[in-house]
């Protein structure tokens, strides 16, 4: 009886070891079945593009292409590769280095005609015994350089047609990182041109002021000068395209402590301010016109009091920001009709139009300013902010 006991738990004990084996045979099998050989091919031409794109949106340089040549090698299949410039090779990476020279030749004759061009050994000679390379496919990009992949047989119909196709791709990240850039330097001189329009007026305005403070009130004309130079500070700071909501505010409240030196009793401020969005970023010099046009087209010209709001709530994911004056507003129709040159000449809503274009260019054409205003009903702007979006770095003041 015993025997038999332990014959059966021998067979039960072998019977669930082939069930595991079958099992994980199964599982196996299953896992195989998940990605088939063209979408593992797919992923790793995509995955290598993606590592070869990365330093190609810094444009075409030395750098870039040290670091994108083996991506485009292992893309294209090729013995070796060149990057070129118009001048010089930037990079290579594989067998035939040696021909250097006679790539880069090749490159600039591709450069000038446009055309991408095909070398048999003929047009590659060499003295080496054991060099390899029988051609090329050089392939030009967009006028600023030039792919040159080698082979070590004849270049044949694949290689070609890789080499263009990698070429077009290649011409179109640098044509990506070229607008990038152009991207950058608009935002960069947006900026200054807002730097520029901030108001002759307002600085004579606020050191006479100032003076007037000073036998009458010597410690709130030392104040007063202290928070004139921080505002002109952080108004002309040298780096850093994004701020923060806090850091706006800061400057904001800076100008509006000397402009309350100025109209005294009449200029009202209402701040609402919720904690959780101080962090946010958003362009630099984005909030701080509105308040300005709010004091100087609004309130300046309304007799009595006068009120600025400035309004920042938490909407989930976004940020709601309005800055509203109950001065003497203006027709809506002249501030559509207005141009950028035609609103800075005749002095209303200086900054509105570039404050909106910025935000459209950072976060879309949905994150635009929203301007509502009638004569004699005030002025009321708002915008919405997201919390994250990806490129914005509220970077410190200087």
């Amino acid at each position: 009886m015993r025997a038999n006991l332990s014959a059966a738990a021998a067979v039960l004990v072998l019977l669930a070891a082939l069930a595991a084996a079958v099992y994980g045979v199964v599982r196996l099998r299953g896992r195989r079945g998940i990605a088939t050989f063209a979408q593992r091919a797919t992923y790793e031409v995509l995955h290598t593009a993606g590592q070869a794109a990365e330093p190609l949106r810094a444009g075409l340089s030395p750098a870039s292409a040290g670091k994108a040549v083996r991506h485009l090698r292992a893309l294209i299949g090729a013995a070796g590769l060149a990057v070129t410039d118009t001048g010089s090779v930037l990079a290579f990476d594989g067998l035939g280095e040696h021909h250097r020279g006679q790539v880069l030749a090749a490159a600039k004759r591709a450069i000038g005609t446009g055309r991408a061009a095909v070398l048999g050994s003929g047009e590659l000679p060499c003295d080496l015994i054991d060099c390899v390379i029988r051609g090329a496919v050089v392939v030009p990009l967009r006028g600023e350089g030039a792919l040159a992949a080698l082979s070590d047989g004849a270049p044949a119909p694949g290689l070609i047609q890789a080499t263009r196709e990698t070429g077009r791709w290649v011409a179109a990240q640098l044509a990506v990182a070229e607008l990038d850039s152009s991207r950058d330097r608009l935002a960069r001189a947006e900026v200054r041109a807002l730097r520029a329009q901030i108001s002759p007026h307002f600085i004579y305005n606020a050191l006479t002021a100032i003076a007037s403070f000073v036998r009458t009130d010597p410690e709130r004309a030392r104040e007063l000068i202290l928070e004139f130079a921080e505002f002109t500070r952080y108004s002309f700071r040298a780096h850093g395209e994004f701020t923060t909501l806090a850091e706006e505010l800061r400057s904001i409240d800076r100008y509006l402590t000397i402009e309350r030196a100025r109209f005294g009793e009449r200029l009202q401020v209402r701040l609402q301010i919720a904690p959780e969005v101080l962090p946010v970023g958003l362009p630099f010099l984005c909030l701080q016109p509105l308040v300005e046009n709010a004091v100087r087209h609004g309130l300046s010209r309304k007799p009595g009091l006068g009120t600025v709001s400035i309004v920042a709530r938490d909407a989930g994911a976004e940020c709601h920001l309005t800055v509203e004056d109950d001065g003497v507003g203006m027709d809506p129709a002249v501030l559509a009709a207005e141009s950028p040159v035609d609103a800075g000449e005749a002095g209303q809503h200086v900054g509105l139009s570039n404050v909106d274009e910025r935000l459209r260019a950072v976060f879309g054409d949905q994150f635009g300013l929203v301007v509502e205003t009638a004569p004699g009903a005030g002025t009321k702007v708002s915008m919405r902010i997201p919390k994250f979006h990806p490129g914005v770095r509220a970077g410190r003041a200087a």
